[in-house]
């Protein structure tokens, strides 16, 4: 068998379907059927049940594409390891960015590692933590940028930041005399969240884990945008708390309603994360030196307490 069917098998494997899989390896619907045929009759087994719908694997089946994983990983290591012998740092890079870094660290060094690296091909997708987990653990992206930990075992993370939480708190709310506020001023049944999906979402949830939620509130409002709740916020709606990378770019009128917490303040930790097999390995050591060098000047907080950014089960 060759490496070319065993991707074939993956393909099938993860679409449930022959039609769309050939699509996705860019071969006719036959070509791939024969061939992953031509794999099964020289196992003597079938990999697929193709009487249900979608298409199941077997129980040999299972075990044969979990194999034939490790067979295709470690074949793009050979010429991953020759790109690393001669130094190459080129090629097509897949990164996945959670929703609430993409809009403030993407512009901050995108600029600066093209200019640098001007033989990667960066594809770059918005993607939640879920959808991120995912598609690195299935070979369909390279690294991602992500709240951490996320205690993923095949994922490796390392740390290129720690970003507090800060409130935005409008004028006529009983806080905003104060300077600075502990998690005990915050009250969860009038926190303008995000909606579910968001691990920032899940961060403010787990940082006021020992309250409880009001479901008699006048309203629920759930949105995708912080720009939607600091405007719901401004008409007297609640507050919100915002990434700090986020609060730089406010208004100067809205920034006099920021309150930080004293120390040690509430934080996340973004990390690049990517698969234990380490391929592409230069790109990612380029991407985390390039992002610690433009976000050093911006982010000088050192006493926080990480809030994990895992749902509460």
């Amino acid at each position: 068998m060759t490496i070319t069917q065993l991707q074939y098998v993956l393909a099938v494997a993860e679409h449930k379907n022959f039609t769309l899989a050939a699509e996705k390896c860019f071969v006719t619907q036959p070509t791939l059927s024969m061939q992953i045929q031509k794999v099964e009759d020289e196992l003597g087994i079938q990999i697929f049940d193709r009487t249900k719908k979608p298409i199941q694997l077997t129980d040999i089946g299972q075990k044969i594409v979990n194999q034939a994983k490790n067979i295709v990983n470690e074949a793009d290591r050979i010429m991953d390891i020759v790109d690393q012998q001669k130094g190459f740092i080129g090629g097509e890079f897949r990164l996945g960015i959670i929703p609430t870094v993409m809009p403030t660290l993407l512009p901050m060094f995108l600029n600066n590692f093209i200019k640098k690296y001007p033989k990667v091909n960066l594809v770059i997708e918005e993607l939640n933590t879920e959808e991120i987990i995912q598609r690195l653990n299935n070979g369909h992206l390279d690294a991602a940028i992500a709240a951490t930990p996320l205690n993923e075992e095949k994922i490796k993370e390392i740390v290129l930041y720690f970003e507090p939480f800060v409130a935005y708190i409008p004028e006529n709310h009983k806080s905003f005399p104060k300077n600075e506020i502990e998690i005990d001023d915050l009250d969860l049944n009038e926190i303008l969240l995000l909606q579910d999906g968001h691990c920032f979402r899940d961060g403010i949830l787990n940082l006021c884990k020992n309250q409880n939620v009001n479901e008699k509130t006048q309203f629920q409002i759930e949105s995708g945008s912080f720009e939607t709740l600091i405007k719901l916020a401004d008409e007297g709606l609640g507050t919100t708390l915002l990434p700090y990378l986020h609060t730089l770019d406010l208004k100067e009128k809205d920034k006099l309603k920021l309150r930080h917490f004293k120390e040690p303040k509430p934080a996340r930790e973004v990390s690049i994360i990517y698969p234990k097999n380490e391929l592409k390995i230069q790109i990612i050591d380029a991407l985390r030196n390039t992002i610690a060098g433009v976000v050093k000047g911006a982010i000088v907080f050192q006493n926080v307490e990480i809030i994990s950014p895992l749902q509460k089960k």
